[in-house]
C-alpha cells in the first residue's frame, strides 16, 4: 500500500461556461521514506495539487489517500512549509512553533511542550533568535522558523511548496542542506514542490513534471540515480547529475513550446542554472 495515492485527480473551478479545468487526471504514488519533488512551470496548478494533498481542496474528481485513508481537512500528520513563512508577526520565533506544537499535541504539559519548541528551534540554529519577532529576522531566518514550526509537529510526513523560492542563492543552498539533514534522520516521507530543477535533482529520490494547465496532468518520472549524502560541488562532474538534468529540461523546454504553439500563450519555463552547477 502506497503511502500517498493521488488516483484519477481532477479539479475544477468555476461553474457553466466559466468552468476551468487546472488539474486533469492526476496519479501518483508515494511509498514510505520516499523524497519525491513535482518540479513545474509557474502557474501549472502546483499550488493546488499541494492544498489537494493536504486536505484544503477536496478534488472535483477522484480521491486522495493517506495510508490508505481518503484525505478530509487538514491533519497534523501531514505537515506544510509554505513559501511565504505564515508567521504571526506578533510573536516571537519560540511563540509561533509553540503555538503549532500546542495544537498538535493538546494533551502534553508546558515544559513538554517548550521542549519540543527549543529542541526544534535549534535544529535549525535559531536559539539565539528564540525571542525576537519577525520582523527582526531575515527571510532566511523567517524562513527557518517556517522549518521548525512544521517539524516541530512531527509530522509523518512533509509538504513542502516551494519553501525557498523566494531566498538569495546562498540562503537557498544552506536550507536545503537543513532540510536533507533534518529529513535523513528519520527519513518522514517528504514532497517538494519547486520550479527548479537543479533543487529537485539534489534533494529527492524521483523528480516528476506537473504539465501546465489548463488540464495540467503529471508526466514521466525520473529517477535520481545519485547516491546519498549528496555532494553539490561534486555534482558537476557527475555523469548521472547531468544526463538526468539535460533530460529533465529539454522535456520541459519541449512541453513549453507545445503549449505556446496550441494556445498561442508564453508560459515562463522552471528555473535553470547555468551549464555549470552553480551554488
Amino acid at each position: 500500500m502506497a503511502y500517498l495515492e493521488l488516483k484519477n485527480i481532477y479539479k475544477t473551478y468555476g461553474q457553466g461556461d466559466n468552468t476551468t479545468e487546472v488539474l486533469s487526471n492526476i496519479n501518483l504514488t508515494i511509498e514510505e521514506g520516499e523524497f519525491v519533488a513535482i518540479v513545474g512551470f509557474t502557474g501549472s496548478g502546483k499550488t493546488t495539487l499541494v492544498n489537494l494533498i493536504n486536505g484544503l481542496l477536496e478534488p472535483t474528481k477522484g480521491e486522495v489517500l493517506f495510508k490508505g485513508e481518503p484525505v478530509v481537512g487538514t491533519s497534523h500528520e501531514r505537515g506544510v512549509i509554505f513559501q511565504n513563512y505564515s508567521l504571526l508577526p506578533w510573536l516571537t520565533v519560540g511563540q509561533n512553533v509553540y503555538m503549532a506544537v500546542k495544537e498538535a499535541f493538546p494533551k502534553k504539559s508546558k515544559s513538554e511542550l517548550q521542549a519540543i519548541v527549543a529542541e526544534y528551534v535549534d535544529m535549525v540554529n535559531l536559539t539565539p533568535a528564540i525571542n525576537k519577532r519577525p520582523k527582526e529576522l531575515s527571510g532566511g531566518m523567517r524562513q527557518r522558523v517556517s522549518v521548525a514550526r512544521a517539524l516541530a509537529m512531527k509530522p509523518e510526513m512533509i509538504i513542502m511548496d516551494e519553501p525557498l523560492g523566494a531566498l538569495d542563492a546562498l540562503t537557498r543552498g544552506n536550507l536545503q542542506d537543513e532540510i536533507l539533514r533534518i529529513w535523513g534522520k528519520d527519513k518522514r516521507t517528504a514532497l517538494l514542490i519547486t520550479n527548479d530543477v537543479d533543487e529537485g535533482i539534489y534533494m529527492a529520490d524521483r523528480i516528476i513534471p506537473l504539465r501546465p494547465g489548463p488540464r495540467a496532468t503529471l508526466g514521466p518520472e525520473f529517477k535520481i540515480d545519485i547516491e546519498r549524502p549528496r555532494d553539490k560541488t561534486a555534482l558537476n562532474d557527475n555523469p548521472n547529475f547531468k544526463k538526468t538534468r539535460n533530460t529533465i529540461i529539454e522535456y520541459l523546454m519541449d512541453i513549453g513550446n507545445e503549449r505556446k504553439s496550441e494556445a498561442k500563450k508564453e508560459y515562463v519555463l522552471p528555473e535553470v542554472a547555468p551549464k555549470s552547477f552553480v551554488w
